[in-house]
């Protein structure tokens, strides 16, 4: 299994729609980087959906459960987009500033390709900001 990172920006898809429709088509993607991501992204990977711009931090889980295909939104077959399913919600959103605080994230794409709009991440790095997100 493999672990990634989606941005979005609330005001164009949120946690909150996404939450509603459950699933949803990843698409829109425009940058080569970002697009070879999706085409890694394998059915049952798992991906943090984080919010860019307003109050930017990881809010919730999502779950790969189709793979590249044609993105809908393009005729341009550079493009592709992946289908995502709700998983779970994160009880506190872990903030960009808390990501940047925490030395063990000092080398997390977010951080070190900060306009990169799908990244992978380690597993460390998913678990850890998964534990964050859940306050004991």
């Amino acid at each position: 299994m493999n672990y990634w990172l989606v941005k979005s920006d609330p005001e164009t898809y949120s946690w909150a729609d996404f939450t509603r429709e459950r699933r949803t088509f990843w698409d829109g993607v425009r940058n080569f980087q970002a697009r070879n991501n999706l085409k890694a992204m394998q059915e049952g990977d798992l991906v943090l959906f984080y919010h860019s711009n307003t109050h930017p931090g990881v809010v919730g889980i999502a779950k790969v459960v189709r793979t590249a295909y044609q993105d809908p939104t393009t005729t341009d077959p550079n493009w592709v987009a992946v289908d995502l399913e709700w998983y779970s919600e994160l009880p506190q959103l872990v903030s960009l500033a808390a990501i940047k605080a925490e030395p063990r994230l000092a080398n997390i794409g977010l951080i070190k390709q900060s306009r990169l709009s799908v990244m992978p991440i380690t597993v460390a790095e998913f678990d850890l900001i998964v534990a964050m997100g859940n306050p004991s």
